[in-house]
């Protein structure tokens, strides 16, 4: 681990020792993963990769589902965990939402990253929302990048976390992580002025596919669950 993330152009093989890992973490907790592909990556590709927000297993199945190498716009919180931490800051942009001179560095570590060919990962709620949200508005950071890079959205929708790995101390259980990769939101043409519109196409399908499954509307909890059912966008 030392030496594969002492230089980025080791980037490719740390990916595919992270996916072993992802592996051996995802089905020895005792999970299954489902994963259902309206459209495939191309393996030469860039992608800006979105997905929902729900569990601390979501980046682990982000990382098994791609053969191809993401870089992830993380916190930079998660820099205090022993060993984890060490790791984390080398192979991910981190961001300290609090601070806007940090917020803006983002974009150029990323660009970097992007220009060599590797894709990035954000979830772009920013934070995993309490369990009766069914899916909190997202901020622009991923899709000011795609513009400018002219990469695709990945929609990815995770339909389990709140059931199978929660943060309620009570609930969460083995069982098939269910993960519908979206049709891509091609970005050609588009510029800043179209931001707005490319989040909200985004969180529009995935907020769609959200709501009209049972599982997860019963997990999310919501008080007027069978009533409000458009998007707060």
């Amino acid at each position: 681990m030392l030496i594969l993330t002492s230089e980025e152009r080791y980037y490719p093989i740390f990916w595919k020792v992270m996916r072993g890992w992802s592996f051996f973490l995802i089905y020895g907790m005792g999970f299954r993963l489902k994963v259902e592909r309206e459209q495939e990556i191309d393996r030469n590709k860039s992608y800006m990769f979105c997905a929902n927000h729900a569990s601390l297993i979501d980046p682990w199945v982000l990382i098994a589902t791609s053969k191809n190498p993401i870089v992830f716009v993380g916190k930079k919180e998660l820099v205090k965990l022993p060993i984890f931490g060490f790791f984390y800051k080398k192979v991910v942009v981190m961001v300290d939402r609090n601070d806007a001179k940090s917020r803006k560095n983002v974009y150029g570590r990323a660009k970097n990253r992007l220009k060599n060919g590797t894709s990035v990962a954000i979830f772009p709620e920013g934070f995993v929302p309490t369990e009766n949200v069914v899916l909190a508005p997202f901020k622009n950071g991923a899709f000011s990048l795609a513009i400018e890079h002219q990469i695709p959205i990945v929609p990815q929708v995770y339909y389990d976390g709140k059931r199978l790995f929660s943060w309620d101390f009570f609930k969460g259980a083995p069982g098939v992580f269910r993960v519908k990769q979206c049709r891509f939101i091609e970005t050609d043409n588009l510029v800043m002025e179209d931001k707005n519109k490319l989040k909200e196409k985004t969180h529009n399908v995935i907020y769609n596919e959200l709501i009209i499954d049972e599982l997860y509307m019963k997990d999310t909890n919501r008080p007027n669950n069978e009533r409000e059912f458009k998007s707060p966008l």
